[in-house]
């Protein structure tokens, strides 16, 4: 019978605690909703009156029993809150800023014109009111001439520069071909350890290789050489065979002060660690020489 008694009691106890657990349950979950609401940012501003944060919250956590599920809970609510408000935010900035350039587009600038031209009185009269005066006359707007407007598209104009700038290419073209057709005469000293000096006339336009063969037919000892077997020395610089003395002109080979070599490559590959041989070195067009010493 005792027994029986000890067993209610402890049957009590677990009633009455479990009763308290509860109680505490629903006074943290009260306070932390309270907490939320207090420091929700403004940003939910943008969130429906009907969905608060609290509701959500009562809504979602029917039927949780730990306090720790309920708080993953709410921070969950908060996060998804968070960016709804963001989202909403962020789109309408993007709106603002859409229908700033739309406006930014479509804005001419006017003066208005209120003086009426002669002759026009008559078709353009303004009806008269019930007291006998005349209504307000309607003021007209036109383009403002003082505003700078070349920044606006216009097809017309565009098609007229475009035009221009195809007439200054091709006339540009035009001259350069006329360059290139010049006749040039070109001093070279054929060199095979010393100095034998000749000159052939050739066209600006003309490439090394051109110029090489009738050097070639200028000497006896190179009409056996093949033109891919000689080289154009110019200023210590192997100028390859298919630059123009057009594209020279400009540059350091192309400098008339001093008469250019021809050699036979064999010769150059037996003395290249020689004077002054070994001072040659490929033309690069894109490497600046400086004041680079002419032997």
């Amino acid at each position: 019978m005792s027994a029986d008694k000890g067993e209610g009691r402890r049957e009590d106890a677990l009633v009455k605690q479990r009763l308290q657990n509860r109680e505490e349950y629903e006074r943290q979950r009260l306070k932390l909703i309270s907490e939320t609401e207090k420091s929700r940012p403004s940003a939910d501003k943008f969130v429906g009156q009907n969905d608060s944060m609290e509701d959500t919250l009562k809504n979602s956590t029917v039927g949780l029993v730990r306090l720790e599920d309920f708080q993953q809970r709410r921070k969950e609510i908060e996060e998804a809150k968070a960016r709804e408000a963001a989202r909403t935010s962020e789109l309408k900035e993007e709106t603002k800023k859409v229908k700033k350039r739309k406006k930014a587009k479509s804005t001419l600038s006017f003066v208005v014109d209120d003086e009426e031209g002669d002759g026009e009185t008559s078709s353009r009269q303004t009806p008269d009111t019930e007291n006998g005066e005349s209504a307000p006359k309607r003021a007209k707007f036109r383009k403002n001439p003082d505003v700078d407007t070349s920044f606006l598209p216009d097809r017309e104009r565009e098609e007229a520069e475009r035009k221009e700038r195809e007439q200054l290419r091709q006339e540009w073209l035009r001259k350069q071909e006329e360059l290139k057709m010049e006749d040039i005469e070109i001093t070279y000293s054929y060199w095979d350890g010393s100095g034998h000096r000749k000159s052939v006339v050739c066209k600006k336009g003309d490439a090394i290789a051109n110029f090489l063969e009738k050097c070639r037919q200028q000497f006896p000892e190179l009409r056996g050489v093949s033109v891919d077997n000689l080289m154009y020395v110019k200023e210590d610089l192997i100028v390859p065979h298919h630059y123009t003395f057009y594209d020279l002109s400009s540059t350091k080979p192309g400098d008339e002060s001093h008469a250019g070599k021809v050699v036979e490559r064999g010769w150059y590959q037996r003395n290249k660690h020689i004077f002054p041989a070994s001072r040659w070195e490929v033309y690069d067009p894109q490497k600046d020489y400086g004041k680079y010493t002419i032997h």
